[in-house]
Parts: C-alpha cells; structure tokens; sequence
C-alpha cells in the first residue's frame, strides 16, 4: 500500500496546479519522534483561513503522512490551512496511544495555527479509515479534550461500531482494554456533537457501510447532525484515492467535503 500511495503522491504533485504550498515538515507537535506534522496552505498568503486536520488511515499500524502529501495539496485548493500529523502506530504503542497523539496535535494546531494563516476557531478534523476513526471519535468523545475545538467531523470508510470485534485488526488494536463499549464512536453522540459527515463506498468490504450508517442513525436519534454519502461502486479505499487527482472521477469526494465544510461555516 505504501508503494502504491507514493506513485499516487507522485502523479498528483505532476498534475498540480502549483496554487499551494507545503510551509512545514515534520514540525514537531511534541518530543517524541513519532509527534510530526506538516502543514499545507493556499500559496497565496492570507490569514484566518479554516483549518482541516487530517488523518490518514491504515489499521492503526502503519502509514506516513508524507504518503498522504496529496491530501494536503487539495484541502489547500479548496482554501484550508491543512495539517497532517504522524501518529505511534500500535506496534510501536498500544492503544490509546495514537488518540493521545491526534489529541496532541490537535491542542498544537489551536495554539499555534494562526502562525500559519489559520483561525483556530474553525477548526475540522478528517480521516480515512482508521484515520477516520481517530478524528471521528475526537469529535465525539469528551475524554480526548477536543470536543470544543472541533467544529465538523469528516470520516471516510471509518469503523464506529466494531464490537462484538468484526476483524483481526479490531481485536489486536482494542482486545487488551477493560471497558470496550468506550472505545467505539457510536456510544458517544450528543445532540451538541458538531456536524459530521461520513461517507463511504457501497462496495466496501473491509469497513463495511453499516459503521457509517449507524454512527449516522446513532448521532440523529441523539439529536445532533449526521450527513450520509453512499459511493455507488467504491470500495475501500476509493475515497482517499479519489482526493488525488488522478482519481477524481470515481467520486466526488472533494466536492462533498467543501459543499459540507461550507454549509457550516467552515
């Protein structure tokens, strides 16, 4: 996977319109090596732009946000201060290590983002896969600190509701905790929960669309806001992919995000 997101990364930064730029790299969120991230804005300078923090996925044992450089360059177009943050995988620490992490870099990007062009008073948080597991359950779970500084959630072919454990990968990353419902998103909606949107393929077979759907049900019975986008044909991983441009045909991700992000101010 990891080669395969490199020569996507490199056909993308081929086919850009060079209307954005990279202002940092591994710019330390804390001291351990692992807590990096890089930040991409519109090349035009301007300040109090939105701010979009996105995690990439890959069952929370494995990925570089260097792969995911793409994603970066097209919230960019679409006008947001975009961060990218490392995170510890689960083999180099169990689990909550990597929600310690996103937690971590996102009170950085609050502190800091408005050195970089940002209003880190709009502030949204992203993810494929695990990645949207991560920032779905910084939207919805008070323990990680960040429920008041997220303004919208954006989860792309995310687990939210995996217990019993549905997959090998579940039970290696949650098995080892005592309370398990704690751990799923689906048991944290709340009618002031901000706005999420959560999409993903209806051909998916390795998240299934039933953990979207029920997160959605979940947070509207709840009295809060959900957005469900179904992508005819897509599987797993065709909503990332469809962020690069060589991609963006299959759906219209990038379109759904910044029509979402838009209606809420953001």
């Amino acid at each position: 996977m990891s080669f395969l997101l490199r020569a996507l990364n490199f056909v993308d930064a081929r086919l850009a319109r060079r209307n954005t730029r990279r202002l940092v790299r591994d710019l330390p969120y804390g001291p351990e090596a692992r807590r990096r991230l890089d930040i991409y804005a519109p090349k035009r300078a301007a300040a109090d732009r939105p701010v979009l923090v996105f995690f990439y996925g890959g069952n929370w044992d494995s990925g570089d946000k260097h792969d995911y450089a793409f994603a970066g360059r097209a919230f960019a177009e679409l006008g947001y201060v975009t961060v990218l943050p490392d995170y510890h995988h689960i083999h180099e620490q169990p689990y909550p290590a990597f929600m310690a992490d996103a937690a971590a870099a996102l009170a950085w990007v609050r502190s800091h983002v408005r050195d970089y062009g940002g209003d880190p008073d709009r502030i949204a948080v992203a993810g494929h896969s695990a990645g949207a597991y991560i920032a779905i359950t910084l939207a919805l779970d008070p323990r990680w600190g960040a429920v008041d500084m997220v303004k919208a959630g954006i989860g792309l072919a995310g687990p939210y509701d995996f217990l019993p454990f549905d997959s090998p990968v579940t039970r290696r990353t949650f098995g080892h905790v005592a309370d398990l419902p704690a751990t799923q998103p689906v048991n944290h909606v709340r009618a002031d929960a901000p706005p999420l949107l959560l999409a993903t393929g209806d051909a998916d077979t390795t998240v299934y669309p039933r953990h979207s759907q029920a997160l959605a049900e979940r947070l509207r019975a709840a009295g809060g806001e959900a957005e469900l986008i179904l992508y005819p044909g897509i599987t797993h991983t065709g909503p990332v992919k469809a962020i690069a441009r060589p991609f963006r045909g299959h759906a219209p991700v990038l379109r759904d995000i910044a029509a979402f992000l838009a209606k809420h101010g953001l």
